[in-house]
């Protein structure tokens, strides 16, 4: 990186940093979380089928020359019936008001939905910069495309349209220049080589909470959590981490750990090699199991997953 803190030897000007905010809102599953991810060029946030997976606001923060780009995946928004999803909603549009930049994601797969008419009417009151990515163009034909990225600018005057994949990364580098250079002039927030600013405890607990999804996403219902209760630095170098899998019923929980614990030992087994390669280290993983009726009643567990509890 160069030197921003001190003019620069001879004629040559200074380099200017930029750093903002970018939020991407959406419709549950338009693939928010894969275009952060993308974007990021590493994994900061959890994908799964399984839809409303992000409960929080995940930042990933990306360089582009020397501009700081802070993208802030936000939960899915969709018509709540439940505090959870509540919460996660209120969520979502307050990460978006706080942006500098806003992006609407639509899964170009499925158009203007009734999710993505909500949307819209909300976001029309919002006074800042808003971009259209239309996603998973790879599955669309481009008439179809550009038929719906008019019908949208018709709705709302979006500053920039973008066509891209968020899984294959097709065209996604258009998009970070863009967000780079429309970020306002200003020193980075975050050091060079940090690329989240979600404390290791909680992203390690997104991760078990991805495994389980991604094992149990047809079985298990919504209300479940993960809580990392013990990080452990060993003197070897290795890590000791024990985390706590929330259900609400004795049912639930049989489902989490299978038949003679299969489900639960292949549940850590996945978590703990991505962990590994995360920490770079030897992890030691130990998932617990534990009841608790209405924890989505709990201001606590809200505390722990980084929102706010709806009164």
């Amino acid at each position: 990186m160069s030197d921003t803190s001190s003019p620069m030897s001879g004629d040559m000007p200074e380099t200017e940093t930029k750093c903002g905010y970018v939020a991407l809102i959406g419709a549950p599953n338009a693939g928010k979380s894969t275009l952060v991810n993308e974007l990021v060029g590493s994994k900061v946030s959890i994908v799964t089928h399984k839809v409303q997976t992000t409960r929080s606001l995940i930042r990933g923060i990306a360089l582009k020359d020397e501009k700081q780009v802070i993208f802030v995946d936000t939960p899915g928004i969709f018509a709540p019936k439940r505090r959870l999803e509540t919460a996660m909603v209120n969520t979502a549009w307050g990460g978006a008001k706080d942006a500098d930049v806003i992006g609407m994601i639509v899964d170009a797969r499925k158009g203007v939905t009734e999710q993505i008419e909500d949307i819209l009417d909300r976001l029309k009151d919002i006074k800042l910069p808003k971009v259209l990515i239309l996603n998973k163009i790879d599955l669309v034909k481009r008439d179809s495309l550009l038929a719906l990225a008019q019908q949208l600018n018709d709705r709302i005057a979006f500053d920039e349209t973008f066509m891209v994949s968020a899984l294959n990364g097709d065209r996604t580098d258009d998009l970070m220049v863009y967000f780079a250079d429309h970020m306002p002039k200003g020193p980075w927030l975050y050091p060079e080589d940090m690329i989240s600013d979600l404390p290791m405890r909680q992203l390690a607990a997104e991760i078990t909470r991805e495994k389980v999804f991604l094992r149990l996403h047809q079985e298990l219902p919504y209300a479940s959590t993960v809580e990392t209760e013990k990080w452990e630095q060993k003197k070897d170098g290795s890590v000791r981490i024990e985390q706590v899998i929330y259900v609400e019923r004795d049912n639930q929980k049989m489902i989490v750990l299978g038949k003679g614990g299969a489900t639960i030992k292949a549940i850590s087994t996945a978590a703990r090699k991505e962990l590994m390669e995360l920490l770079e280290t030897k992890v030691h993983l130990f998932l617990f199991v534990k009841v608790r009726e209405r924890w989505v009643d709990d201001p606590e567990r809200y505390r722990e997953m980084g929102i706010d509890f709806p009164i």
